[in-house]
């Protein structure tokens, strides 16, 4: 498929050049995902907000709705009629060009408008979609495009963050309902963990193909690194429960201040999701609540406990740099599928990155602050979604999601 660069409220992304058909399908697969990531909630379950974090699985199908009509049908498409006028309050996100919206921890008392009228609206989005795209007219043709694909790619986004969410609420159920019945863990590497030596010296790091990416992976750009190493397998729930059994749930002085503190005020004791019954170990998963499997890798930690982790290994966390540099070398085995792995980099542009204008570039830019980057991709993530530049970032005390770790060692 050719590839070229267009430009978009006059920042230069890259987009591929689809035939109408060619988008149409994509964007009818990405849009059938998220539906079929339903199939077994009620109506109930779809209104669940379980923390100020998650959101209803009825507002995640919403919100990727509104993006669509508010960013390409309302601008380009002059004879689409918008479903609901009150839907731009009710499931725009964090776009303040836009206008006002409804509270996030709040989306859990839109117990109106009902489930079935939010499968309407997406019904209406997606036929409106599937009309509009063979007409683009050619000046807005390639601009419009990539939108979409960025539509696309962030309903990605929230088909992870609907599991991880519907995961958290479901959690709190002491009936544990599967959201996925018959899921089981994937299989990991097996054998014993090494670690890798990786060369250091000049390193590019960054998006350099003409392919999607976020803003945040761009503009691509050279770092220096000394010469390390990076364990080749993922932490598993065995090494976890050592750490556990050597009291590093008690021991302040492998701890960051601020996570120490968070310990103390939460009662962490073990990942989130696992449970202790009659002295064995489960975990709760999409497939419901499970025993423990002792080599599958740790999930549902935070970057405060991946942290004091590492430091109990006697190693560290890796940078960012460092991971995506070591991302070709197949001896760093379980790079992507299992869990989002925590890095010891914060959160902030690239050396020349400038957001895009608008709305659209509150995408990313305005959340470069008081975040750790997490790179590889989780067993949630769709596929196809993730790349070695994909660049997932979090507040350091956030287990919600399928996140564990990598070790690194100075070599």
């Amino acid at each position: 498929m050719p590839v070229r660069r267009t430009h978009m409220h006059g920042v230069e992304l890259p987009t591929a050049d689809f035939s109408a058909d060619d988008l149409s399908a994509r964007f009818r697969a990405v849009r059938h995902v998220t539906e079929s990531l339903v199939v077994t909630l009620s109506d109930e379950d779809q209104s669940l907000q379980s923390m100020p974090d998650a959101s209803p699985a009825k507002w995640h199908r919403a919100h990727t709705t509104w993006f669509f009509e508010q960013f390409v049908l309302i601008p380009h498409c002059p004879d689409y009629r918008i479903f609901d006028p009150t839907f731009g309050f009710l499931f725009n996100s964090y776009y303040d060009a836009v206008g006002p919206r409804h509270p996030r921890p709040s989306r859990g008392m839109l117990t109106r408008p009902p489930t079935a009228r939010v499968a309407a609206y997406r019904r209406h989005v997606d036929a409106a979609m599937q009309r509009a795209l063979p007409r683009l007219p050619a000046p807005v043709q390639a601009p419009v495009q990539a939108i979409v694909e960025l539509g696309l790619h962030h309903e990605q986004q929230h088909q992870e963050l609907l599991v991880t969410d519907m995961l958290h609420g479901f959690a709190a159920n002491p009936l544990f309902p599967a959201m996925q019945p018959g899921w089981q863990e994937p299989t990991g590497s097996a054998g014993p963990t090494t670690f890798v030596p990786c060369p250091g010296g000049l390193h590019r790091i960054g998006h350099t193909s003409d392919r999607f990416c976020f803003d945040n992976e761009t503009p691509p750009h050279q770092v220096w690194l000394t010469d390390y190493a990076l364990a080749s397998r993922l932490v598993r729930n065995s090494d976890w429960l050592a750490f556990i059994e050597d009291g590093g749930y008690r021991t302040p002085s492998l701890w960051m201040s601020d996570g120490w503190a968070t310990v103390q005020a939460e009662g962490w004791d073990a990942p989130l999701y696992w449970r202790q019954q009659d002295g064995a170990w489960f975990q709760f998963g999409p497939g419901g609540l499970q025993p423990l499997l002792p080599d599958a890798p740790v999930r549902h930690v935070s970057w405060y406990e991946a942290d004091a982790f590492a430091r109990w290994s006697e190693a560290r966390l890796p940078t960012e740099a460092e991971w995506e540099a070591a991302g070709g070398n197949p001896a760093v085995q379980e790079q992507t599928g299992h869990v989002w792995q925590w890095t010891e980099s914060a959160y902030r542009p690239y050396p020349g990155y400038r957001p895009a204008q608008g709305a659209i570039g509150e995408y990313n830019g305005k959340f470069m602050i008081n975040q750790m980057v997490l790179r590889g991709g989780s067993l949630a993530t769709p596929h196809g979604h993730a790349r070695p530049t994909y660049r997932n970032f979090f507040h350091p005390d956030k287990r919600w999601q399928f996140s564990g770790l990598r070790l690194a060692k100075d070599h």
